[in-house]
């Protein structure tokens, strides 16, 4: 990620990150309209209507196997309830399950 943004390793952490009991992970800002919190890559403002991934290609796993986290396979409330936090859910394509597996996969570190 740090390179797809153009920064050194130590300045992503610095303006992207934070540290956690359970080690690195994505600072959050609050998303407008009171709509809880968004990534700091995520970018609604160069597509109006849109909130798209300044990062996409490069997006670890956690955001790769995004919905499908056990959490939100629990139940059909839980999948509910996470599609009114993320407007892309339910949306576009249906993929098959071999593929969403695929996706699910550990990329290869370059």
């Amino acid at each position: 990620m740090a390179r797809a943004l153009g920064l050194d390793y130590r300045e992503f952490l610095n303006r992207h990150a934070l540290r956690t009991d359970c080690g690195w992970a994505l600072q959050e800002v609050p998303a407008p309209e009171g709509q809880g919190l968004d990534c700091t890559m995520l970018d609604r403002q160069d597509v109006p209507g849109k909130a798209l991934c300044r990062v996409y290609q490069d997006r670890p796993q956690q955001c790769r196997t995004w919905p499908f986290w056990p959490e939100n396979l629990r139940s059909r409330r839980a999948w509910q309830r996470a599609g009114g936090r993320c407007p892309g859910m339910d949306q576009g394509d249906l993929v098959p399950l071999d593929e969403i597996r695929r996706r699910m996969e550990p990329r290869p570190s370059p």
